[in-house]
């Protein structure tokens, strides 16, 4: 095993993509091993201001505070500390069915996350505008495995720098898995989520932010399910006064243009949510989303979980190895805790024997995450009626009731594949 005394030598790491994941990547890997020197290249041109809300959890907190992040989080995310579902009749009134106290985590927006990740990096090592073409693997001089990356910023000419390896966190449609998993197809869940952010501050919306907070009391630290027939709502508060929701509504895969499962609304498509809103959700919920400006649709996909994440000296991270759906809000906390396991892995095994290093993040975290993306796909299916014709979770047993709530990950069975 290595250490922290086999410093002969710098080694370089290249990861590809600056969202969370890479970003979180390159935290671990500078937290937990000082001879490692790390670039990330972003096609993007800066961070995001994009995104919508999100839920950590403690393992992921903990991930942040080790890296030095502790006090940015709680200056920039509100505590759930519990989980509510709630069931609405056919008169649109809803009773509480089914309650976790325990819940334990953070509500932060994408964005913020995002920028207090990227603004304690040290200058220099996130390169954004950089787009990665290809990447192949090869023996270097002194007879090591090597990753060569084609890079380029903007128009000029490609680049090639070696690594000793190489972190891919491009994404649900990674390139790299694309390479390594051919010809694999996403799997549309069957329904899309409509997801908007409320500006309370705004004085033109304080009226429906007040009647939000009298009838859903604890939305400032609790996260809040809606469940009417065949579909489910979410709702919690985010910092600096903005009301988080989603719905999700079963439909046909929609076109999708390019890569991308984002579909801005058109004015008809407006018109039918709120239309639908006025008919499914209890008045101050349906009246919240008609007042979101600009609230935008999702396409849920996922993937099937794969049995490796690590092809030689080329490992993936976050969606690029594990794309889920959003009900166990696993899709930022896998990253995270993805990045905080690779860099202790690192760490433990040192400079000379990345392969076991390697070896070891892969043997963590494939079955953790196998069994979260099927655990979450199962709690959207169950939410949305789709595992059945219909549960009346109003009429349920208690035992029922208790399948609503996502503690259930920890002790879920996936079911056997052939």
């Amino acid at each position: 095993m290595g250490g922290k005394n086999e410093q002969a030598k710098k080694r370089r790491v290249v990861v590809v993509g600056g969202s969370i994941a890479g970003l979180c990547c390159a935290h671990g890997l500078l937290r937990s091993s000082e001879w490692l020197e790390v670039v990330v290249f972003e096609r993007a041109r800066s961070v995001s201001s994009a995104g919508a809300g999100l839920g950590l959890d403690s393992r992921a907190c903990d991930a942040l505070r080790d890296w030095g992040l502790g006090d940015a989080l709680e200056a920039s995310s509100l505590p759930l500390f519990m989980e509510e579902n709630r069931v609405v009749d056919s008169n649109r009134e809803d009773h509480a069915v089914v309650k976790d106290d325990t819940f334990n985590h953070r509500a932060a927006h994408w964005s913020d996350l995002h920028h207090l990740i990227h603004d304690a990096l040290p200058s220099g090592i996130v390169r954004f505008g950089h787009e990665v073409h290809s990447f192949e693997e090869l023996q270097g001089a002194d007879g090591e495995p090597r990753v060569r990356v084609r890079v380029s910023k903007g128009d000029d000419a490609i680049e090639e720098i070696e690594a000793d390896f190489m972190v891919a966190a491009d994404g649900s449609m990674s390139q790299t898995r694309e390479k390594f998993v051919p010809n694999e197809k996403r799997r549309y869940s069957g329904y899309c989520a409509w997801r908007g952010v409320l500006e309370a501050s705004n004085e033109s919306v304080q009226e429906v932010a007040s009647t939000i907070k009298s009838v859903f009391p604890d939305v400032g630290h609790c996260l809040y399910f809606e469940i009417a027939r065949n579909t489910h709502a979410v709702l919690y508060e985010l910092q600096k006064e903005r009301l988080n929701w989603l719905w999700y509504i079963n439909q046909p895969e929609p076109q999708l243009q390019g890569k991308s499962v984002t579909v801005k609304a058109d004015e008809k498509a407006l018109k039918d949510l709120h239309e639908q809103a006025q008919r499914t959700w209890p008045p101050a919920l349906a009246k919240l989303m008609e007042s979101t400006t600009n609230p935008f649709i999702n396409a849920i996909f996922d993937r099937e979980p794969l049995p490796q994440f690590v092809w030689g000296r080329v490992v993936l991270v976050g969606e690029a190895a594990h794309p889920t759906t959003p009900h166990g809000l696993r899709s930022t906390n896998m990253s995270i805790v993805d990045a905080f396991v690779l860099g202790n892995s690192i760490s433990k095994w040192g400079c000379n024997d990345i392969e076991a290093a390697l070896d070891e993040y892969q043997g963590e975290r494939v079955p953790i995450t196998t069994r979260e993306v099927l655990f979450s796909r199962h709690l959207g299916q169950l939410k949305q009626g789709l595992l059945s014709s219909g549960t009346d979770w109003l009429q349920a047993d208690q035992q029922h009731k208790e399948q609503l709530l996502e503690r259930n990950m920890h002790s879920f069975n996936p079911p056997a594949t052939n």
